[in-house]
C-alpha cells in the first residue's frame, strides 16, 4: 500500500435514483424507492474510492464487513450524495464511516471495512472456496 493515507480522508460519489435501485425481491419491486441492497452497493463504492488512489499495482481491496442502516425512503429521479470517512487505519485495514444524504437529509449511515491484500492471495482464497 502506498503511503499518504490518512485518517479523516473523505471521498463522496453522486447517485441518481432510478427504478432499477428499488427494493425488490424476484423481479417483483416491493416498494417504489431506493433499496437498502442499492445503498450498500454505494457505500462500499464509496469507500472504495478512499483506498483506489493507494493501492499498489500488486495489491487488491477487499470489503469484510458493512454496517448499514436505512433511513428514509426516496424514489426514482432523485440525487443522493455517499460520503466516505476513513475512520480506522490499522495495517491494511481500512474502516470508512458513511453517509447517504437527500439535499441534506440523512437517508442512511454505515460502516464499511476493507483490507488491502496481495492480489495472489486473493485469487488463492477464492480459488480455495472453489474447490471446497
Amino acid at each position: 500500500m502506498k503511503t499518504g493515507m490518512e485518517l479523516g480522508r473523505k471521498a463522496a460519489i453522486d447517485i441518481h435514483v432510478t427504478e432499477d435501485m428499488y427494493a425488490q425481491f424476484e423481479g417483483k419491486v416491493v416498494h417504489p424507492a431506493y433499496s437498502t441492497v442499492s445503498m450498500v452497493y454505494h457505500m462500499e463504492w464509496c469507500a472504495r474510492q478512499i483506498i483506489l488512489p493507494y493501492i499498489e499495482d500488486h495489491e487488491e481491496g477487499i470489503g469484510a464487513d458493512v454496517k448499514v442502516r436505512h433511513i428514509s425512503p426516496v424514489p426514482a429521479g432523485e440525487n443522493l450524495v455517499a460520503e466516505a470517512t476513513l475512520t480506522e487505519l490499522k495495517a491494511n485495514k481500512i474502516v470508512c464511516e458513511l453517509e447517504v444524504t437527500h439535499h441534506g437529509t440523512l437517508v442512511g449511515k454505515g460502516e464499511v471495512t476493507q483490507f488491502i491484500l496481495p492480489r495472489d492471495e486473493v485469487a488463492s482464497r477464492i480459488e480455495q472456496a472453489r474447490t471446497k
